[in-house]
């Protein structure tokens, strides 16, 4: 396995990286140091698509760096590997990379781009997660008219919301007071089908087509490292030379690369069976206010109807099992109160919210379906939660929310907080009745068999379980720091 080891003019200390000895030496671009370059910033540049940071190559080569002198010296002497699409040096040799494709511009482009520069297959895939059966069609056409070997599609919808949302919508999770998320939990379902597509066709590698400014690049390989370490990840955003638009087409036009032919949306949007998300334009103006015909999932209120419509949401332990007293599937449950929500403008959310990668981002969210959900539980819990109880799950909820938004689905600490939301909901069972009228959603009415509301106990009227006369020492009590402190001030 090569090794590259570095020799400080100043200390006699030799510095080793060792790459992974499952995979063979391979042979990378040329690595160019300037004055300022590190060690860390040297084997990021020699392996960026595969997160370890090991020079292979078969060349002897000397760079100095702030006085410190690095030398390669290698244990193979694998010859460097020319690409059999235009006999250039290619960055590394995959086997078969699985692509997150949607098949836009920018993933129809990315399926030569890796054929070119890793020598692989490309297998595309696209999971259905509600985004629309308009943005489905014609896939497998356009996959492999850009050079895919095959199209495998999975509807993750049910997996999606019985997996993904609901437990998010059980703990309470809201990011930075407005966001319900939508975006956030769609990136893990998808990841982690990539996975599993991975192993079932024999790829060594996964790839996206997420920017180097977003969030969801570290959704997306989060899930990766935590499901299977040992994939490869190539995201060409971080190493392609494409930098907007009209390179992507130029690109395609060379490779002979069918341009998709719709119009191009003035918006950066994302949707699913949840929401529906709007970015960019006029939008990154926080002080512009949204147009009404950027809005796809929901009515303006204004015109939405002028009669409120009522439900009832079904609720046991913790999530949605019915709508107006009829029991559906997790996926049907949502679709159907999307259709309702957004009927009366219910969900409109315009935030400015903190990227995980540090930048501020403005954006605007309809989640019609999941706003009157959020609600129904919330309603319900006020019935059966304690105080201490309730205030200890907000709490929690908040740190849920954020490694939710950080793609730390898979980690540890979230899956043990979820078994917490899930033990303290057990009793959260019975149903809410909501008011749905021009984008407001407002309860009228909770019902549980464990409800810690009772009537004999909160009535005016005297009772032999609370006497009021009692509140008179507690009051003495529970005043006494501060009864003290004023005596203190005033010399008593």
């Amino acid at each position: 396995m090569a090794q590259l080891k570095a020799f400080s003019s100043c200390s006699s200390t030799n510095l080793l990286f060792h790459g992974s000895r499952k995979e063979p030496a391979r042979t990378y671009d040329k690595i160019h140091c300037s004055r300022k370059a590190s060690l860390e910033e040297l084997g990021v540049k020699a392996s960026e698509f595969c997160g370890h940071a090991i020079v292979h190559t078969s060349t002897n080569f000397g760079l100095a760096c702030n006085k410190l002198v690095i030398q390669a010296v290698m244990a193979s002497n694998t010859e460097p590997v020319t690409s059999a699409m235009d006999g250039k040096v290619l960055r590394g040799k995959l086997n078969k990379v699985v692509l997150a494709y949607s098949g836009g511009l920018d993933t129809s482009v990315i399926v030569p781009w890796l054929r070119e520069n890793y020598g692989c297959e490309v297998v595309c895939f696209t999971a259905d997660v509600g985004q629309g059966l308009q943005e489905l069609e014609g896939l497998e056409e356009k996959a492999k008219a850009s050079g895919a070997s095959q199209l495998v599609v999975k509807d993750l919808k049910e997996e999606f919301v019985r997996d993904f949302i609901f437990p998010c919508l059980r703990a309470g999770a809201i990011y930075e007071r407005k966001y319900l998320l939508g975006t956030s939990m769609a990136r893990p379902v998808i990841a982690k089908a990539m996975v599993d597509v991975a192993r079932e066709v024999g790829a060594d590698a996964v790839s996206h087509g997420c920017t180097g400014k977003g969030n969801d690049q570290v959704r997306f390989e989060l899930t990766f490292f935590a499901l299977n370490p040992e994939l490869n990840v190539v995201a060409p955003w971080r190493e392609w030379e494409i930098t907007g638009r009209e390179d992507a087409i130029e690109y395609a036009k060379k490779h002979n690369v069918p341009v998709p032919v719709t119009k191009k949306s003035i918006y950066s949007r994302d949707r699913n069976l949840w929401h529906l998300s709007h970015e960019g334009d006029i939008l990154e103006d926080p002080a512009n206010e949204p147009k009404e015909d950027m809005y796809m999932m929901s009515v303006d209120p204004q015109d939405a109807p002028n009669q409120p419509e009522y439900v009832k949401i079904g609720i046991t332990e913790g999530l949605p099992v019915s709508l107006n007293g009829k029991v559906l599937s997790p996926a049907s449950l949502l679709s159907e109160l999307n259709v309702v929500g957004g009927r009366h403008g219910i969900g409109r959310v315009d935030m400015v919210e903190n990227r995980l990668v540090g930048m501020k981002s403005r954006g605007v969210y309809e989640t019609p379906g999941g706003t009157i959900l959020f609600t129904a539980i919330r309603e319900l819990e006020s019935l059966t939660l304690d105080r201490e109880t309730m205030q200890i799950k907000d709490i929690l909820a908040l740190k849920y929310a954020e490694l939710v938004y950080a793609g730390r689905w898979f980690d540890p600490l979230r899956e043990s907080m979820d078994a917490f939301m899930k033990e303290i909901t057990k009793t959260t069972t019975g149903s809410v009745t909501l008011k749905l009228f021009k984008g407001s959603v407002n309860v009228t009415g909770r019902e549980s068999p464990y409800s810690l509301y009772r009537e004999d106990i909160s009535s005016f009227e005297s009772g032999k379980i609370y006497d009021q006369a009692d509140a008179a020492g507690f009051i003495r009590l529970y005043g006494l720091p501060m009864r003290v402190r004023a005596m203190l001030e005033k010399g008593i």
